[in-house]
Order: C-alpha cells, then sequence, then structure tokens
C-alpha cells in the first residue's frame, strides 16, 4: 500500500531539518535540501519498518497544508 506523507523542511545553521507533518517522530538532517529529502525518506523507511516489527499503527498521512496570512 502506498500512502503519502508530508514534509516540513526548516533551513538551519548546518544545512537543512526534515520533519513529517503527521508523524513528527520521522525527523532529519541534510547539508542540503537534496540530502535532507532522501535521508527523510529512508527514515520514514526505518521507522514504518520498526512499527511493524512492533506492532504500532502507523500514523496516516495525507495532511493539508495551508500559509494563513497576517499582517504584522
Amino acid at each position: 500500500m502506498l500512502s503519502n506523507y508530508t514534509a516540513k523542511y526548516t533551513k538551519t545553521s548546518s544545512g537543512y531539518m526534515g520533519q513529517l507533518v503527521e508523524w513528527p517522530e520521522v525527523v532529519t538532517e541534510g547539508k542540503t535540501l537534496e540530502d535532507c529529502r532522501e535521508m527523510l525518506k529512508d527514515a520514514l523507511h526505518e521507522m514504518v519498518l520498526a512499527y511493524h516489527q512492533q506492532g504500532k499503527e502507523i500514523p496516516v498521512g495525507g495532511a493539508l497544508l495551508e500559509q494563513v496570512p497576517v499582517e504584522i
């Protein structure tokens, strides 16, 4: 079964941090955005395997993100 998750990337002093919105425990860092994307995919794959082995329920993907404008 194929599921989609929503990734959030944040620029850091050492590169980028990537985290899944629906599954915040899946988090990683990379020197470039591409490195971070690949590492996040790997971290997600490993977390899926670990959850299966432990009999845990895998969080559902498919979050909707939108920007909310505010005047500051």
